[in-house]
């Protein structure tokens, strides 16, 4: 573990400064805490545009990054450059070693209706494993919420990611769906187009759908299948770490 990175004690002293505190405040502290050597990782969901438009105010040379499947909606691309455009951020693309044409070529055909977990895997965990190495960020942000899953409500507002092996941070962890589109109103936060068309979570084209009345907002994600998660934000303990 690199020595930089925060003990356990540390994490735990860390959470409890933050009850309470804001997103823009526990966005502050990790960017005094670790930048240059915080990472923002965002899948340009109305929750991870706010963070954008937090950290354009507060930091906007927080490197940010986006990982590109390859299965990504024209409309969620597209939104990276609005992005650009609006707060001088480029986010940077992370994508898999094979292009999707590769990908289902070894495979004989998508993965992604028969083996979705090992198409989440390989085209998501591992493509953010290898960054994650190469970039070399003490720590991460992420835009969960903890009412969104099973998993991400037992997420802290700080903790070790053992699955990448730094700190992760949860700036929009106490935040409602009802206070994410306030915010994005307020401020004019650019956001994805095909929320306005019944897609409340979007991920990769071949495993989204539009939900219908009275769904769970996360229904359209992987429909008919139990599967709610990629794995990025499945909580892991290795070695005592996690917390």
């Amino acid at each position: 573990m690199d020595p930089l990175l925060m003990s356990a004690d540390e994490i735990s002293a860390a959470n409890e400064r933050l009850q309470g505190a804001s997103a823009e405040e526990v966005l502050r502290w990790a960017v005094d805490r670790f930048h240059p050597r915080l990472l923002m990782a965002t899948a340009f969901g109305a929750e991870g545009c706010c963070l954008i438009h937090m950290l354009a105010g507060i930091e906007p040379t927080v490197r940010t990054i986006n990982i590109d499947t390859g299965y990504q909606f024209a409309e969620t691309l597209e939104l990276r450059e609005r992005i650009l455009y609006r707060y001088g951020v480029a986010v940077e693309y992370v994508r898999p070693e094979l292009t999707v044409a590769e990908y289902e070529a070894e495979h004989g055909g998508p993965l992604y209706e028969l083996r979705p977990d090992d198409c989440c895997r390989d085209r998501k965990i591992l493509p953010l494993q290898d960054a994650v190495k190469a970039i070399a960020p003490l720590a991460w942000v992420s835009a969960i919420r903890k009412d969104q899953t099973a998993d991400r409500g037992k997420a802290d507002v700080v903790a070790w990611d053992a699955k990448f092996n730094l700190v992760k941070v949860n700036p929009l962890l106490a935040w409602s769906k009802k206070d994410v589109w306030a915010f994005v109103m307020k401020h004019d936060v650019p956001y994805n187009p095909l929320h306005d068309r019944g897609y409340p979570s979007i991920g990769c084209y071949p495993c989204t759908r539009a939900v219908k009345a009275g769904e769970d907002d996360r229904a359209g994600r992987w429909a008919g299948k139990s599967k709610k998660e990629c794995g990025l934000h499945v909580i892991e303990v290795q070695d005592g770490a996690g917390i």
